[in-house]
Parts: C-alpha cells; structure tokens; sequence
C-alpha cells in the first residue's frame, strides 16, 4: 500500500511517504510560516524522491488536530482533495495521538499537547502498552493547571510532549515534581513517516463528512454565536 501523509495542524510541516508499511521519505519543517505556501511544494517533492505517480497512491493520511485553526483547515483541504480527485480512501489521525507516538516506553502515560492561549492547553492522555498507543482519557481543551492536578491525582509518572514544551514546563515540575517527565527536544515533534504507518493501519473515513477536529469553537464563530444569543435576549 502506498500512502501519502500530510500533517500541518500545529507549527511544524509535516509530509512522508511509506511502501507496504516501511517509510521510504519524510519531510518536516519546524519553522514559523504559512503552510498553505510549503506544503505543494513539499509533497511534490517526496513524490519524486521516491518516483511516486499521483495514480499509485492507495491512500491519504492526514492529522485532522486539534492545533491552529488555519493549519489544520490546510491540511484537511489538501488531503480532501486529493483523495476525492483520486477516489482514493482517506483516513484522519488526532494530532495529539500522532505525537504520542513518539514515546516508546511501556505501561506509562503520555501527556501530549498544544498551547491554546490564555492558559488553556489541547491535550490528552495516552498510554503505551506493549507497544500500542491507547486512549485513557480523550482530547480536550483543558486549563494547563486543572488538567496538572488531574494527573497529580493518579499518583502514576507523565511524560510530557509539546512543541510548546517550553512556556508549560515550569508548571508541570512544580505541579508534578518527579512524576512529570519531560524528554528530549526532539521528541517533541510530530513525525509525518509514523502518520503514514498509523493511517496504513486504521479504518477510513467518508471524504466529504470528514471534518476538522478543532475541539473547541474558533473564536469568530463563538462571537457569532454570542451576538445572536445577545439580540434573542434583547
């Protein structure tokens, strides 16, 4: 099965492609730009490194958030897009389970996440059993500080992954102390070749009701909301 991945939800750019579940290239940028500018580019060229032809991909993996708004709706679209133009199948994997991935320890929980302003963090909690990542507690758009004394109650070590890493990492030590764990840099970062063999091995969705996974409502739309409410009580 050839399988292209795509994962612009958060700042770093992601895209790979895997053969018959072995990667043969990846492609990341962790950089601070528009991805609707990188992301064509980056696809066509893992496409010629490993002399894949539009016609010989057998599906779309993409990372469906939570993360940036506009990052995700990048990728989404792209991803739609090719597989409905393809009529190949297209399946979506939670950005914070992607990230989970990348510990390997076993029997520990995992703790990825994404910085949402003012205090507030998208994440979950995972854990890796026997070498299968499994949900314990579903992503959310949580308080940093109430999601830390929720873990704090399990008496059982975190291990902590976020590109954001650094604006929580005070927190989380003075919260958790040893119990957090927090590893290195690099694992901090998402891997679009792990998407590929994760997509390779889950169900596929409809593309035209596959939505993004923003978690909470962007602020514009909760504005809305709050206006029409605002005249309804008037």
């Amino acid at each position: 099965m050839n399988v292209l991945a795509i994962d612009t939800s958060n700042q770093v750019l992601g895209v790979a492609i895997s053969k018959d579940d072995e990667i043969k290239a990846e492609y990341t940028a962790n950089i601070k730009r528009n991805h609707s500018i990188g992301l064509m580019p980056a696809i066509d060229h893992i496409m010629k490194e490993t002399e894949t032809t539009p016609d010989q991909l057998d599906r779309i993996v993409v990372a469906k958030g939570p993360g940036s708004y506009t990052g995700v709706r990048i990728g989404l679209a792209t991803a739609k897009t090719m597989a409905w133009t393809l009529n190949i199948p297209i399946v979506a994997v939670s950005s914070l389970e992607l990230l989970a991935h990348n510990v390997r320890q076993q029997n520990i929980l995992i703790s990825p996440f994404f910085d949402a302003r003012r205090g507030l963090v998208y994440t979950g909690l995972y854990e890796n059993n026997h070498d299968r990542i499994f949900i314990k507690k579903e992503d959310q758009n949580i308080k940093m500080d109430q999601w830390l004394e929720e873990l704090k109650s399990l008496q059982k070590p975190v291990v902590f992954l976020s590109q954001d890493i650094k604006l929580h990492q005070a927190l989380i030590k003075e919260k958790l102390g040893k119990m957090g764990s927090i590893p290195a840099y690099i694992d901090h970062l998402p891997r679009p070749g792990t998407l590929a063999l994760l997509g390779a091995q889950k169900n596929p969705e409809s593309v035209h009701d596959l939505t993004p996974n923003y978690i909470r409502m962007v602020e514009a739309e909760a504005n809305w909301l709050k206006e029409q409410e605002n005249k309804q009580n008037g």
